[in-house]
């Protein structure tokens, strides 16, 4: 049998989930055809193969378990009919489904021992929550295969290897495959030379950090981390709290504190509606060891947190000497409301677009002037350009959920409503993307809204010095 020795010890390997990801020209899909035919030709098994999209049967991998069946001289064994492929000793069969159209068809397939999702770098937590269970026959394993797209895809997020829990991950890319021509060798070759990030993406399998539909892309947040430290600045100003308020039972409460353009703290913990007025008497004990200014989600579930910061206040405000420290300056965020300064224009002035032509409501407006901050450190940092200390963002290292945070700011795509006008993507069409609702992120955009539109000087610098670390 002509397969990849490289990728003896995965197939031998015992598992419930076999991933198998990497580069193009390595073999994958070949070597998981040729898997296949051959336990298909030795064994009696079901085969449910699935890829996200499927219009006719050409497009999965009937063609080439065709092709592997030939080249392995198993033709006479094979019955290759239109719709499915039969072995005529064993009984073995492959089925073919397209994931997005037929996954009520998929939760119903009976006795599948293989599950094989091809091209699986589109696949989403509610899909994985439909195929898993349907491999429910005792020894059924599930083939996941697919060239890398995107860091914060789901399958890069949520399928790690793990022996001891019948995971194991692969990465195989081309300068692994044997059988791999010199016709090929020289165009990835040539690849490389010409466009080495592209290169590292199709054929290294290195998934993109940054998704061009996105507010806010990674790599300028990646650029923020100890940004203060990189650009040898210190933070000063006033601390801030943001406070998004959890607005469903499995929704959790997040506040993101800054000092100046720094943020020093993060932190979320679950309590529902009816517990209220105990996640602000949280956020007000937070906020009085700093006079922190707070901002909170002031629609929805979060609107009672007004209430809950001045009756606080009325108590604490009259409790002796120490009560002006207890007290905290606070102030509610209507994400769906009117956008500040109207008739200001966004950007260059000489694109003559005004804020109230360019954003949906003030949720889009603050995640844009957020996202320009973040464009304007990754510039200072990464290409010692001139940039204005007050439109500078920098996250400390040591910020507790810092992984969690970074994903959650760099996952929201950039929407459009009737008007033509940009909005930030919805709750909705997030959860339609598997993705939870992200409230660090929320409280992020808070906590940094009023730096951005503060009155400070505008100093200008060029980073000339880095602070060894």
């Amino acid at each position: 049998m002509k397969l990849n020795p490289e990728l003896k010890s995965f197939w031998k390997t015992r598992a419930d989930t076999r991933v198998l990801k990497g580069g193009r020209a390595s073999s994958k899909t070949w070597d998981t055809a040729g898997m296949a035919v051959f336990f298909a030709a030795n064994y009696k098994l079901k085969f449910l193969c699935m890829r996200q999209f499927q219009n006719k049967i050409q497009e999965s991998v009937y063609s080439i378990l065709c092709i592997q069946i030939e080249r392995m001289g198993y033709a006479q064994e094979f019955e290759i009919l239109k719709t499915s492929i039969v072995h005529k000793g064993t009984g073995s069969s492959f089925h073919f489904y397209g994931i997005h159209r037929n996954i009520t068809e998929i939760k119903g397939f009976e006795g599948a021992d293989i599950g094989w999702i091809e091209e699986a770098e589109g696949l989403t937590k509610e899909q994985w929550s439909v195929i898993e269970p349907t491999l429910r026959k005792e020894g059924a394993q599930a083939w996941i295969i697919y060239n890398p797209k995107f860091v914060n895809d789901y399958v890069e997020l949520n399928f790690k290897h793990d022996p001891d829990n019948g995971v194991i991950v692969e990465h195989i890319n081309y300068d692994r495959n044997p059988f791999l021509s010199n016709t090929m060798k020289r165009k990835i070759d040539r690849l490389k030379a010409s466009d080495h990030d592209e290169y590292e993406h199709i054929y290294k399998g290195i998934p993109l950090t940054d998704d061009d539909r996105v507010i806010i892309k990674l790599s300028w947040i990646e650029a923020a981390i100890d940004a203060h430290i990189k650009l040898d600045i210190e933070p000063t100003g006033a601390s801030r709290i943001g406070y998004d308020v959890a607005d469903s039972g499995a929704d959790l409460n997040a506040t993101i504190e800054t000092l100046g353009f720094l943020t020093v703290e993060a932190d979320q913990w679950k309590g529902g509606e009816d517990e209220l007025q105990e996640s602000c008497a949280r956020v007000y004990n937070q906020a009085s060891k700093n006079d922190a200014l707070v901002t909170y989600d002031s629609i929805g579930v979060g609107a009672g947190s007004g209430s809950n910061f001045k009756a606080t206040n009325k108590v604490k405000f009259g409790e002796g000497i120490h009560a002006q420290k207890q007290y905290i300056k606070y102030q509610g965020f209507n994400a769906g409301g009117a956008v500040k300064n109207p008739d200001a224009f966004y950007g260059d002035p000489t694109d003559k677009i005004k804020n109230k032509g360019h954003f949906s409501n003030s949720k889009a407006q603050e995640w844009w002037s957020i996202a320009d901050m973040f464009r304007e450190t990754y510039n200072a940092v990464t290409k010692g350009k001139e940039y204005d200390v007050s439109k500078i963002i920098s996250i400390s290292s040591e910020c507790k959920h810092l992984g969690q945070l970074k994903r959650e700011l760099s996952t929201p795509r950039r929407d459009f409503d009737t008007a033509g006008k940009v909005k930030v993507e919805s709750k909705k069409d997030l959860a339609a993307r598997d993705v939870p609702s992200p409230n660090l992120a929320d409280a992020f955009i808070m906590a940094y809204m009023n730096e951005f539109q503060k009155a400070t000087s505008s100093s200008v610098y060029l980073p000339s010095r880095k602070r060894s670390r």
